[in-house]
């Protein structure tokens, strides 16, 4: 067998099979660390700088052992690069004949049942849904892994998907007459059977929430669980431990029951009826809230006279519904588990009822046509702690952003891992040859008026001095549309903007073109990887301190504060630090690549806690001279 050092020395396994392979301490040391967790059933949190090849260092050490192992990912791009990309490479090094499964949600894979359910001349089905059906029942007679990617004609957000996919609540399950033909519990199946499965976050999680609530196990147990991109874990565990009911999941329900009355129980009206009130009464509980999409605090807004009485209605339709499905219950499977989702979801609103709870955050959030309801724990420590201990097992959590301020203390007590083990690693890369930071002078404050015509200014001289070839991230869409809508009169450079088409297609149009320009929110501050001279600059309109109206974290900001404690140090200083070093990180991806950080808010230089951001930082040359950048971008090729 195989040692570590046997596979990432220099004329090493991954040399042999991999042309350019250069081996890195750091690599090896997170390598080394990653093998003893898993063989004395530990936990380790490591933050791996850009470069340190961390996939690599947790995949070497799954291959060398004999433990079963499920690897999970940020996103479903990353889940598939890994799969398909780094996975084989390593297995193929070292000569491993392990077997390995991809496994996604639910939402991914055609179920054979609910396209049955939609003949071709569905009344439910509006028309330009129909010619999506057309293209999914040719590809379904071709597909052997039911895997919607596989349909390239369709666009991410087809509205035929939710047709032709089953959730959680509209599965049958074992009662499901193509049961043993489901793509779904094949890929499962696949997954039972490998010894090294690649999940994400979100299946992870929904998997973790299901087994606590007994009703069945959707990843296989394993030896060893490793979580890439690890930053991202707090909250999307919050979210999976709590619960959530929109006016959408009733809908849905409302128009299953409609489709069931008018193809199988046909003398069965009263559903119908039932259900359609239901519809109209979620409907209108929607209209109570402002047209565009916002999020606000559910358990002040069920105290406005109007909001109570909607919902109210919509409890006693639901009671309703209820009673005359368990009138025909036993006439058909679909029905029978109709009924189940009707129960669920008079159990959810009820617990979303109870205004006076301790311990949870009530908020909602509104979509253009739907309203979302949820209940989420202020804090998953505790739970997550007993996962994590029982039964003992490797627990590996790796991202190149989880240190605050040189310490993992943030991190591990949000999660409950303070006894785990720590490595902290740094970038191989000269950071002090490679790159420049920058905060320029004579910034107006935050969040002064005469911020956007200075970012407008010192956007329109980067994108000159590096031709185009940056990206300029902001903290709100708000500030996006306003620059994008004022350099489109400004430069003659391609600008691409977040929102106008998916992201994918924006990074290929960047890649495509020289001089293009991407401005971005969210989405583009992390899980973008450009090398080399097609990203020389990088723009931050200002620190990335989340909106202090978000419920969820207005109430965490309240019950730190309960406590005694000070909030802003304790959960806002240290959110902002990890998503500033994502951003940041987009810059530098590779030992030859050259560019400049330009972060447009001078409480970098003002604040106290400016320290705490700086030294999070990758060690960059810095200045506050913009002659300085241009000089510096004007030399690289």
């Amino acid at each position: 067998m195989p040692t570590i050092s046997d596979v990432f020395e220099k004329n090493g396994l991954l040399a042999d099979a991999i042309n350019g392979f250069v081996p890195r301490d750091a690599q090896t040391d997170m390598a080394k660390a990653v093998y003893e967790a898993i063989k004395k059933k530990q936990s380790l949190i490591v933050e791996a700088g850009t470069g340190t090849g961390k996939t690599f260092a947790y995949l070497a050490p799954v291959f060398l052992g004999n433990s079963k192992a499920i690897i999970s990912t940020g996103t479903k791009n990353l889940q598939e690069q890994l799969f398909h990309r780094d996975l084989p490479l390593v297995k193929k090094a070292l000569s491993s004949n392990r077997k390995t499964a991809l496994l996604k949600g639910r939402s991914n894979y055609l179920c054979r049942h609910r396209l049955g359910q939609h003949g071709g001349n569905s009344t439910l089905v509006e028309k330009d849904v129909l010619h999506q059906l057309t293209a999914v029942r040719a590809w379904a007679n071709t597909t052997k892994s039911g895997d919607i990617g596989e349909l390239k004609t369709l666009p991410e957000d087809a509205k035929v998907i939710p047709l032709i996919t089953s959730t959680v609540d509209n599965c049958l399950g074992r009662d499901c007459p193509d049961y043993e033909d489901c793509y779904l519990v094949k890929a499962r199946r696949n997954a039972l059977d490998a010894d090294v499965v690649v999940v994400n976050h979100h299946l992870f999680f929904a998997d973790l929430a299901l087994k606590d609530t007994g009703f069945g196990e959707l990843i296989p147990d394993a030896d060893a669980i490793i979580f890439d991109e690890a930053h991202q874990i707090p909250e999307i565990a919050s979210d999976y431990f709590g619960e959530s009911l929109s006016t959408r999941q009733i809908q849905d329900m409302a128009k299953d029951l409609t489709l069931l009355y008018r193809t199988v129980l046909k003398d069965a009206e009263q559903l119908d009826k039932a259900a359609e009130k239901c519809r109209l009464i979620a409907a209108d509980l929607r209209l109570l809230f402002p047209a565009t999409p916002q999020r606000g605090n559910w358990a002040e807004a069920l105290q406005r006279d109007d909001v109570q009485l909607q919902v109210d209605k919509l409890a006693a339709a639901l009671e309703v519904l209820h009673d005359v499905c368990k009138l025909h219950i036993g006439r058909d499977k679909d029905l029978d588990h109709i009924y189940e989702r009707v129960v669920h979801s008079r159990e959810k609103l009820d617990a979303l009822r109870d205004y006076e709870q301790t311990g949870v955050s009530l908020w909602y959030e509104t979509t253009n046509r739907h309203l979302i309801m949820h209940l989420t724990p202020l804090s998953i420590a505790a739970k997550f702690r007993r996962f994590v201990s029982e039964p003992p097992r490797g627990w590996i959590f790796t991202s190149a952003t989880l240190m605050v301020d040189e310490g993992f203390t943030h991190f591990q007590k949000r999660m409950g891992l303070e006894e785990a083990n720590t490595l902290g690693l740094d970038s191989p890369f000269d950071y002090q040859q490679q790159a420049l930071l920058c905060v320029p002078r004579y910034l107006p404050e935050p969040n002064s008026l005469a911020l956007q015509d200075k970012l407008f200014e010192v956007a329109k001289r980067l994108i000159e001095a590096s031709k185009g070839r940056c990206f300029l991230l902001f903290t709100s869409h708000a500030m996006l549309k306003k620059m994008a809508a004022r350099l489109e009169e400004a430069i003659d450079n391609p600008l691409l903007v977040q929102g106008t088409t998916t992201k994918q297609a924006l990074l290929r149009d960047y890649l495509a073109d020289q001089r293009a320009v991407l401005l971005g929110t969210g989405a583009f501050w992390e899980g973008v990887d450009v090398r080399g001279s097609d990203l020389v600059c990088v723009m931050i309109d200002k620190l990335p301190f989340a909106s202090p109206d978000d419920p969820l974290l207005q109430a965490r900001i309240d019950d730190v504060r309960k406590k005694g404690g000070n909030p802003f140090a304790a959960i806002q200083i240290p959110q902002a630090v990890i998503t500033l070093k994502q951003g940041a990180g987009r810059l530098i991806r590779d030992p030859s690549d050259k560019g400049v950080l330009v972060i447009c808010d001078n409480r970098l230089v003002t604040k106290p806690y400016a320290k705490t951001f700086v030294a999070s930082l990758p060690n960059m040359r810095r200045t506050r001279d913009l002659d300085t950048v241009d000089a510096f971008l004007t030399d690289i090729e």
